[in-house]
């Protein structure tokens, strides 16, 4: 295949390594400045220029999008992705990753181990925040915050508040978590590729510092993981929309607390930790799946007139409860079900004879209006809107 990698830094380690890796499987490799492409949207061809020149047809695409890069980076993917080519990352999946208010928003729809989080933005209510998730001391998180920089330990409420208001000041949307004190001092990364767990390390802070961020000084060691963290670490990529993802998880006392899922994971790290080929395992990877370049579904699936797709639930109480599909009428309304979500699995493409039970969500593509006629009265009449005349006197 013909690999691209995205990366302003053809000598840092992470990207030299990949490149090694993708060598010496025989695969064709170029490292491309992501800040020298141009960007050219027409009419049914969108295309790509690179150092000025129209750029040559590439397989697939292994983003490595620096933070102060990601809304250029990340529209340099989106690219990629409607010119139909293989990216081992999304953009939505990268810029998500980025805002981690936007990823623990996006995590707690889920069953998900995080630890509890709030954000505020008046001064007044940081007291009662930090008292909704249990207290001081927590953890002040900048929202963009990259490598342990803009984390800060507050012992206590007073001093929660005084930092919070100081960084409001210059403008630095914050963060407030609950300290998970079991863990203080260490975290677990799993490298996820695919939907599966290559490699994990603990990361053990040093002294008295509490980050346990390599770049913070901290030690490494690797770490077998039992299923329940590679689970965790496997569903939080997935859910976040990455192929190649570090995800970064406390020890708590219930089980694993994700504290952030990284788009663009070192790989020095992980490789001198665990001793594993990282890298190679990323490029083969992508090698297998080149034919499979990501697809905005919603994109694509409500193109045509009265379609698209909703997300169904099956309430305690539904007529559908004890039905199985077929007898769900669904098809007949010209509605597929793509996934049935129960509890904390996640069921595709399920079988015509699966039984609905309460609490079922089912994601669905087909006919809108058919869709709204599941929708209890009560709620579709409050979501509908309603369109009245403008007062005489407001239209002269």
């Amino acid at each position: 295949m013909k690999l691209g990698i995205l990366s302003c830094n053809m000598k840092c380690y992470s990207t030299r390594r990949l490149r090694e890796a993708a060598v010496y499987r025989g695969h064709k490799v170029k490292v491309l400045n992501t800040l020298r492409f141009g960007i050219d949207v027409a009419q049914g061809d969108p295309d790509l220029f690179f150092r000025g020149k129209q750029l040559t047809p590439y397989d697939a695409i292994l983003p490595r999008v620096g933070h102060s890069l990601t809304f250029f980076g990340t529209a340099v993917v989106r690219q990629f992705e409607q010119m139909d080519v293989f990216c081992a990352n999304s953009s939505n999946g990268i810029a998500n990753s980025r805002d981690k208010l936007r990823s623990l928003q996006i995590l707690s729809r889920h069953q998900l181990g995080i630890p509890e989080t709030t954000f505020v933005r008046d001064k007044t209510d940081v007291i009662p925040a930090i008292e909704r998730i249990g207290g001081e001391p927590v953890i002040i998180k900048l929202l963009e915050g990259t490598q342990g920089v803009g984390v800060i330990l507050a012992e206590t409420a007073k001093v929660a508040e005084a930092i919070i208001e100081t960084l409001h000041s210059a403008r630095q949307n914050v963060l407030v978590q609950k300290f998970v004190k079991e863990s203080k001092g260490r975290d677990i990364r799993a490298f996820v590729v695919g939907d599966q767990v290559v490699g994990a390390m603990r990361r053990i802070a040093q002294g008295t510092e509490f980050r346990s961020n390599v770049h913070r000084g901290g030690r490494t060691e690797s770490v077998d993981l039992d299923d329940s963290y590679r689970e965790t670490a496997v569903r939080a990529a997935q859910i976040m929309g990455l192929r190649v993802a570090g995800v970064d998880m406390l020890e708590g006392k219930d089980g694993p607390q994700i504290m952030e899922v990284n788009s663009s994971p070192g790989l020095e790290g992980i490789e001198a930790a665990t001793g594993l080929d990282i890298a190679g395992a990323i490029v083969d990877y992508i090698a297998a799946q080149v034919n499979f370049p990501e697809l905005d579904v919603r994109q694509r699936l409500t193109v045509s007139r009265g379609y698209g797709v909703a997300e169904l639930s099956i309430p305690e109480g539904s007529d559908y409860v004890g039905r199985t599909i077929t007898d769900s009428g669904l098809r007949e309304r010209d509605i597929n079900v793509l996934t049935l979500n129960r509890g904390t699995s996640i069921i595709p493409n399920p079988k015509s004879s699966r039984v609905l039970e309460p609490g079922d969500r089912l994601l669905c593509f087909g006919k809108l209006d058919g869709m709204r006629d599941l929708i209890p009265e009560k709620t579709r009449k409050a979501r509908r809107p309603k369109v009245t005349k403008l007062p005489e006197s407001e239209t002269h």
